[in-house]
């Protein structure tokens, strides 16, 4: 059986599934269904030291939606749209202290751990709310660099709006850095025009480590009525997000080799090893958790651990950083690989001219019954073996 323990920012995890800063996590209780689950982790719905943020998510709104902009109506498609509003954490950050030692003390008794997520409004507030969750007992901070909301509230000078700005996302990460001893993580926004420069400001200011990333600000439209979902713009992300998400991980990985905790675009294990494969140590599940419930963790976790057992993986360090590691270092290094040219397999073609129509390099024609290859206009691009129904396409090198 594979070991799926994993070092994190000097934390050992039992496994690297952890629950994300969302609903699931906004009370002790919610906490504690997390590591029955299996969880190795979870990270408590934002802590914060602003009324609107709070009043925000007692406003939540949720459109679920498949891949024709419709609402799902019960079933969960695999690249579902998840469009909603919330804040943070309802309960103020002075009141979760006797829950942060509660949920805190339940997690140690189950080999797992309790994440605090911040979210203030001055500089002064990010760091006596992170030492208040330090004096509860909790190992590691999250800082809420990504919440996408506060672009369309000017009472919130938060989120995304700190996470776009390298400089002013440093500022804050060396007050919280300065004022707490434990690891100190930051929770990246995709609307930043960089991300990896985001995290190398961030690393450099104490930053132990990212996670990539939260959610896009999204406009989805009902056709049907002519008007906007849940009344306008709202956080949008979703399995779908996933290579966007990657991405970042990837060049992250790459260039930082900062520890990674994956977010945004986990449906189920197969995603997990993904990320894995791609430089994240752990990964933060949210949303698949509002659609399938809190039972759903364990099935990502088992889906990870047979994995590992069929592929014959001793443990996830086997895999870790994996697919980042192959990659062509940049498009200009493409130029200097071998040249590849189509071949077609006559005994498998059956004529259905798939290939030809997607062929746009003049390198393949249709014959009397079968495909024609010209492999001197051939340049490799891989399409015509994508469309082909009948893997009737392979490739060879050219001379």
């Amino acid at each position: 059986m594979a070991d799926l323990g994993v070092e994190f920012c000097g934390l050992k995890f039992k496994n690297p599934v952890v629950v994300a800063s969302i609903e699931p996590t906004n009370s002790a209780e919610r906490l504690k269904k997390c590591i029955d689950a299996g969880a190795a982790g979870a990270v408590v719905k934002t802590l914060t030291d602003m009324p609107i943020m709070a009043t925000l998510t007692g406003h939540s709104k949720y459109a679920i939606l498949n891949e024709h902009g419709q609402i799902i109506r019960g079933k969960v498609p695999r690249n579902y749209v998840f469009y909603s509003r919330s804040g943070y954490s309802s309960t103020t950050y002075q009141e979760w202290e006797p829950y942060l030692k509660e949920a805190q003390a339940y997690a140690e008794k189950n080999d797992a751990h309790i994440i605090a997520s911040v979210g203030a409004g001055s500089l002064e507030t990010w760091a006596a709310i992170a030492k208040m969750a330090e004096d509860c007992g909790i190992m590691m901070i999250e800082l809420n660099f990504g919440c996408p909301h506060p672009t369309q509230m000017k009472e919130a000078r938060t989120g995304v709006l700190i996470g776009q700005v390298p400089e002013i996302a440093a500022e804050v990460v060396e007050r919280v850095v300065d004022a707490v001893k434990i690891p100190v993580m930051v929770k990246l926004t995709p609307e930043a025009s960089n991300l990896t420069e985001v995290a190398r400001s961030v690393k450099d200011a104490g930053a132990a480590a990212v996670t990539v990333n939260n959610r896009f600000t999204g406009f989805a439209v009902n056709i049907e009525t002519g008007t906007p979902y849940i009344n306008g713009p709202a956080g949008v992300g979703g399995p779908w997000i996933k290579y966007v998400t990657l991405r970042w991980v990837h060049e992250i990985y790459s260039k930082l080799r900062m520890p990674i905790a994956g977010s945004n675009g986990i449906f189920d294990w197969h995603d997990a090893v993904e990320f894995i494969m791609c430089g994240a140590r752990i990964m933060q599940i949210g949303s698949v958790l509002m659609l399938k419930g809190y039972e759903w963790l364990n099935k990502v976790i088992k889906g990870i651990e047979d994995f590992l057992d069929q592929h014959g993986y001793p443990d996830l360090q086997a895999i870790y950083g994996m697919a980042s590691k192959k990659a062509t270092a940049s498009y200009n290094d493409l130029f200097q690989v071998k040249g590849i040219h189509a071949v077609i397999n006559e005994e498998k073609c059956t004529g259905c001219w798939n290939c030809v129509r997607s062929c746009f390099y003049d390198a393949l024609s249709k014959g009397d019954e079968k495909v024609v290859t010209h492999s001197d206009r051939c340049i490799g691009c891989e399409l015509c073996f994508n469309v082909c129904p009948f893997n009737a396409v392979t490739f060879a090198e050219n001379d």
